[in-house]
């Protein structure tokens, strides 16, 4: 397979066997996708960019954040992510130890082999593809009814949904849109909706 194509054959991995589900998030196993990365791409390397001190986080003075590249192919997609407790929440600087510096590299190294197609689709907010007997996942295109709004909602494809994965993506504080937009569990679809485009306004780039 040409370089040109590479990205189209690291997207085409079924990684759903993989996938672990934490808090409501989906991850992906470092070491697997490492491992099928390097299969398919032997000169694939990373790099986990150190601060002007040789730190391996780099920090604000309130909170922190790793900084990892993967390249392949010669193109390399970086990947910073901050560094959070179990419940998905920044960590205060002086609260920072060096098993949660540790996994927060091991995720943003996945992210980062995501960039290049690898796994992909589990951060796009969509609906895993349909399981195959192969190592690749294909695409059904099936008739649907009109789904109503409580359908959608199971369906991961409400508006709410696209809203978390949309401040998981950006690294944005939940609680800054709830505050900002006076959400509550109850609010409608139309008031989730406005609340994502609102985020995506202004604070996304």
């Amino acid at each position: 397979m040409s370089d040109n194509n590479y990205f189209t054959e690291l997207a085409a991995v079924n990684v759903n066997d993989k996938v672990e589900k934490k808090n409501g998030l989906s991850y992906l196993s470092w070491a697997w996708a490492w491992q099928e990365l390097k299969q398919r791409h032997p000169d694939a390397n990373y790099t986990i960019y150190e601060n002007q001190n040789g730190w391996n986080y780099h920090t604000d003075g309130r909170t922190a954040w790793v900084k990892v590249g993967v390249t392949v192919n010669g193109v390399e997609h970086i990947e910073e992510l901050p560094i959070m407790d179990y419940k998905n929440k920044s960590i205060d600087l002086d609260h920072i130890t060096s098993f949660e510096v540790n996994k927060s590299i091991q995720r943003a190294l996945t992210k980062a082999v995501a960039r290049h197609g690898l796994g992909l689709y589990i951060y796009a907010g969509e609906d895993l593809p349909s399981e195959t007997d192969g190592k690749t996942a294909t695409t059904t295109k099936t008739t649907k009814t009109a789904a109503k709004p409580d359908d959608k909602k199971k369906d991961g494809d409400s508006w709410r949904d696209k809203l978390r994965a949309l401040l998981e993506e950006n690294y944005i504080d939940p609680q800054t849109i709830i505050k900002a937009c006076g959400l509550k569990k109850t609010s409608s679809e139309d008031e989730w909706h406005a609340a994502y485009d609102y985020a995506k306004k202004n604070y996304c780039a």
